[in-house]
């Protein structure tokens, strides 16, 4: 069913703006109004964006979106931080570029691949500590469905995988059409999840301190609740 009214959601911890977006391509300006909306939210005092290529492995990726960030905005410098395996997520200058960024973009992939190298690591800890003193926290794909309790296993081997955690009780499909739900429904199945949220490409929802919601792009978020 779609919300009737601001989605709320219960925060794991303390952050002041997370993006999470259900996809799309930038560089056909599919996420525009969602990418200029992530620059200017970003601290006057912090313009670097640092893009973490967990989840695809491409540094050539972090390279596009740094030169269409700098076409919105000149002021905002975009650095890879090169976090491939589970030592790069242990690198002292790693977390460093990750602590001192004003925005850190997490591109899409695969979650497998995203959740075996960040979570429960040094990085993932030092995403929560960036969230917390302010940094915008932005996920495309794949990447952004790592943030509820569960996601999907793209690989096949499991009914789902443990994720960020970041959204208690809850698991987000993203890339979603309302025409075909059943994944969203598989995973509204696990023991403890109370909310599902499916986010259409195109589509981002904003997720503010204390947990209040909003939707910016071109679709509409489905949100399932269990009784």
């Amino acid at each position: 069913m779609r919300a009737m009214k601001p989605l709320h959601v219960e925060l794991a911890g303390e952050l002041s703006l997370l993006v999470l977006i259900g996809g799309g391509e930038f560089s056909f300006g599919e996420t525009r109004e969602i990418d200029e909306l992530l620059l200017r939210s970003m601290p006057a005092d912090r313009r670097t964006a640092a893009f973490l290529p967990t989840a695809s492995g491409s540094a050539e990726y972090a390279a596009h979106l740094g030169k269409y960030f700098s076409e919105i905005d000149p002021s905002v410098q975009t650095v890879n931080v090169p976090v491939y395996r589970n030592r790069d997520a242990r690198r002292g200058k790693n977390l460093n570029a990750l602590l001192s960024a004003g925005l850190i973009y997490l591109g899409g992939g695969v979650t497998n691949q995203l959740l075996a190298t960040l979570r429960e690591s040094s990085a993932d800890m030092t995403l929560r500590e960036a969230a917390a003193n302010g940094a915008v926290i932005a996920a495309i794909g794949a990447a952004a469905a790592c943030f509820g309790s569960q996601t999907r296993d793209m690989r096949g081997t499991a009914p789902s995988l443990p994720a960020f955690g970041w959204l208690k009780e809850t698991v987000v499909e993203t890339g979603f059409d309302p025409a075909n739900d059943t994944m969203l429904r598989r995973l509204m199945s696990l023991p403890d999840t109370r909310l599902g949220i499916g986010i259409p490409p195109k589509t981002a929802l904003l997720v503010r301190a204390g947990g209040d919601t909003e939707i910016v792009g071109e679709g509409q978020v489905a949100v399932f609740r269990k009784a």
